[in-house]
């Protein structure tokens, strides 16, 4: 049964939608923020290059542990009431990370950071799967991503401007204090206003109908969709629902083996990031520099990689309800493995300077500018956004939190060995070896969508079930 959506308030959707991807935009600047205060850190902590590696990539273990519990308690108690614990970490974690005096009072602070960013990195996804009609989901979903890369955006210019004023990340800002800490603090804003946001959306109406509070699922829908069909869509939802969700339902009970959604599932939170990504979005500073570019260019590089970033979640959010999820991220994993042999060539033919920096000629500097803003552009305009809507809606309602729970966690650790391995492979393998191994799992990722991706446009969340063959 489809809902008749032009009945209810889309404007309604559309600004319950935006208070939930705040916990994107989040996510988004913290990563953004980390990517200009690395130099800080290692001369604030005098930390080597594995340990400035742990350092960033701390936030990401925090991110995996949030991931994989926020799914089972939005499940208990709420998608809604896990997302306001959310911010309320963010807004401890900020203050903290900022004041930290030592590596162990950062990591911890960076830990709790990642409790957070993981727990609604999945909670937004199903909040507003859970909310939006079948043929709005994901351009609606992909909100999400957009988020992240405005957040991303907003902080490399807090990190250009803070910098740009003291001279440096290392110098001393307002008060004295430190420009870098000041980087981390701006964040102590948006995680305000997304707590105060939460205070004033629904929760959805499926995890309503999940509880047995039918008529506040069925006030909810209302709201979300008018009248029509309400009273056979919470009928439809609860016979979705076979019994209370357990972690348990994962597995094929005949076949003692995970089902094949959850391989899926595991399979897309890795491989999104096992093609390097976040090399670019917390590293983008120190990857610049060490091929010859100054702080200032490299800040102002990471803007540049922002705005395209922007561009391509924008056209994303105009076509991937028309196009579809399969096609755009066969694109995007083609387009991503094309540009990554390409810096992969361009690293090799840096040559070593008298300073001990790796340098481009003028025209590879170009070059690897050009291929690694393609390389965003691909990832942003696929990958990144479709994923998330992906795992948003292809598990079934029984396996939502469950599963999103898995693949988030997936997810979240595989970020972290991309993020944690960056600095060694940096000062052995080089950028060359480094970019070579994600060029490879791009390659990967376009085998996978091609072999193993269903499509899931258009497709209303009680039809999951059987897009995967599983039983209620």
């Amino acid at each position: 049964m489809k809902i008749h959506e032009d009945s209810g308030s889309p404007l309604y959707i559309i600004g319950i939608t935006i208070v939930a991807t705040i916990g994107g935009f989040l996510f988004g600047f913290d990563s953004g923020a980390i990517n200009g205060t690395v130099e800080g850190l290692q001369k604030a902590f005098n930390s080597d290059t594995a340990g400035t590696g742990f350092s960033v990539a701390s936030i990401l273990l925090g991110c995996a542990v949030g991931a994989y519990f926020a799914g089972r308690l939005a499940d208990k108690y709420g998608r809604r009431s896990i997302m306001i614990i959310s911010a309320i970490l963010f807004i401890i974690s900020a203050a903290a990370t900022g004041a930290a005096n030592s590596v162990t009072e950062f990591v911890i602070a960076r830990l709790i950071t990642g409790l957070g960013i993981g727990a609604v990195s999945i909670l937004a996804p199903i909040y507003i799967s859970e909310i939006a009609p079948a043929n709005k989901r994901g351009m609606l979903t992909s909100l999400q991503q957009t988020a992240i890369i405005v957040g991303l955006f907003i902080a490399f210019v807090s990190n250009y401007l803070i910098a740009g004023a003291a001279g440096s990340a290392v110098n001393n800002f307002w008060f004295g204090i430190a420009a870098w800490r000041w980087m981390f603090w701006m964040e102590l804003i948006p995680s305000t206003i997304f707590l105060v946001g939460l205070l004033f959306i629904p929760e959805t109406p499926r995890y309503y109908v999940l509880v047995g509070q039918n008529d506040k699922a069925k006030k909810v829908l209302t709201r979300l969709f008018g009248s029509i069909t309400v009273e056979n869509k919470i009928r439809e939802i609860a016979a979705s629902i076979g019994s209370r969700p357990r972690l348990s339902d994962l597995w094929d009970s005949v076949r003692k083996r995970l089902k094949p959604i959850v391989w899926v599932g595991i399979g897309l939170g890795a491989l999104q990031q096992f093609v390097g990504i976040n090399v670019i979005f917390y590293y983008g500073a120190v990857l610049w520099r060490a091929v010859g570019f100054t702080e200032n260019d490299a800040l102002l590089i990471n803007i540049i990689s922002a705005v395209v970033s922007i561009i391509a979640v924008g056209i994303t959010l105009a076509i991937i309800d028309k196009v579809g999820r399969k096609p755009m991220l066969w694109i995007g994993s083609a387009g991503m493995t094309i540009t990554l042999v390409i810096l992969a060539y361009v690293f090799s033919t840096a040559t070593m300077g008298a300073d001990g920096v790796l340098k481009l000629s003028s025209g590879m500097g170009i070059v690897a500018l050009i291929a690694a803003n393609v390389y965003v552009f691909f990832f942003n305009g696929t990958w990144g956004p479709v994923m998330w809507v992906m795992l948003g809606e292809m598990f079934p309602n029984q396996l939502r939190g469950s599963g999103l729970a898995v693949s988030g966690t997936s997810q979240w650790l595989s970020n972290f060995i991309v993020t944690m391995t960056f600095p060694i492979l940096l000062t052995t393998i080089g950028l060359t070896g480094a970019y070579s191994i994600y060029a490879a799992f791009g390659l990967i990722s376009l085998i996978f969508v091609l072999a193993l991706i269903p499509e899931t446009k258009g497709k209303e969340l009680e039809e999951m079930d059987a897009l995967w063959g599983e039983k209620k």
